[in-house]
């Protein structure tokens, strides 16, 4: 089990508990004040409890070693739980909306949530910068696809819950100044919460299918690669390189050319060095696939 695994897989189980204790005090204090923003942002932590068990899931599915079936090893795991994770997003924003919506359709609101509510809030926006600023940092320095994607869910909860601290602090504006409207701002506060909440599942989703559908990094990210792959000595070109996410590591498919008169022996050195060198070099590489060409100044 690597170092960066099991940093990961504490992370996760950190957001679990305090997605958990986060979920409860907002469920029992939008219950207890009757703010429909302060409900809707519990879901919203409630929802992150699932999309941290499907993290996690593909966080040890992605340990597995190649086999006979998966060559290229259980990478992509990582980016199927990621998916998960933006779908749960999606569907909790899109219920958000709807519960938030019949504060408009209903009888108008006679009260505000009160204080209780925004002191709630506030502790939740807290809580979950905290959180997003520890797995963000963290992600990126693991390069974890799904650690990621359960920054920006703690994030969302957070810009989620300023929504509804607006919504509620404007309803209880409305109750000390007499405006029956700004009673409405808790409910609009809810589905402002719920757009918020999509628009984050539709972007992390997005990256996740891209490197599903094998699609390959471009020009500027391949640069360090062809810089090490040129340094070997004998490789006279780069014909072709293929490189693309795999979960948390990259892929390698490989042409390079060689004077066309060495042995096979020698041209099977040359590439061998090239895998060693790009491996070594480039720690997110781990798999390399190698064909030789003959070197030809027209082609």
């Amino acid at each position: 089990m690597s170092s960066n695994f099991k940093q990961a897989e504490t992370a996760t189980w950190i957001g679990i508990i305090v997605n958990a204790l986060l979920a409860i005090i907002k469920g029992v204090a939008g219950w207890l004040t009757g703010s429909r923003a302060l409900i809707a942002d519990a879901a919203h932590s409630a929802s992150d409890i699932a999309g941290s068990f499907a993290a996690l899931f593909g966080l040890r599915t992605a340990q597995k070693p190649p086999d006979e079936d998966h060559p290229y090893g259980h990478g992509k795991a990582e980016n199927i739980a990621t998916i998960i994770v933006a779908i749960l997003l999606i569907i909790v924003g899109v219920e958000i909306a709807f519960s938030s919506a019949k504060g408009f359709l209903g009888e108008a609101p006679s009260s505000s949530p009160g204080w209780i509510a925004l002191i709630v809030i506030l502790f939740s926006i807290g809580v979950k910068e905290v959180m997003f600023q520890y797995k963000y940092r963290l992600a990126k320095k693991i390069d974890s696809p799904v650690l990621l994607a359960e920054a920006w869910h703690h994030r969302s909860d957070a810009l989620s819950s300023i929504a509804a601290f607006i919504g509620v602090l404007g309803s209880i504006i409305g109750t000390y100044s007499n405006n029956p409207a700004l009673l409405y701002l808790d409910p609009l506060a809810g589905i402002f919460v719920s757009l918020l909440v999509v628009k984050v599942g539709f972007t992390v989703g997005k990256e996740s299918s891209l490197i599903m559908m094998e699609q390959v990094l471009d020009k500027e990210k391949t640069k360090p690669f062809i810089e090490t792959i040129l340094s070997v000595k004998g490789v006279k070109r780069v014909d072709e390189l293929l490189a693309r996410n795999h979960g948390h590591y990259v892929v390698i498919d490989l042409k390079v050319s060689v004077e066309p008169h060495i042995s096979v022996e020698d041209g099977h050195s040359i590439s061998k060095k090239v895998k060693s060198n790009l491996l070594s070099t480039h720690q997110n590489v781990k798999k390399v696939m190698i064909h030789i060409n003959p070197y030809r100044k027209d082609d």
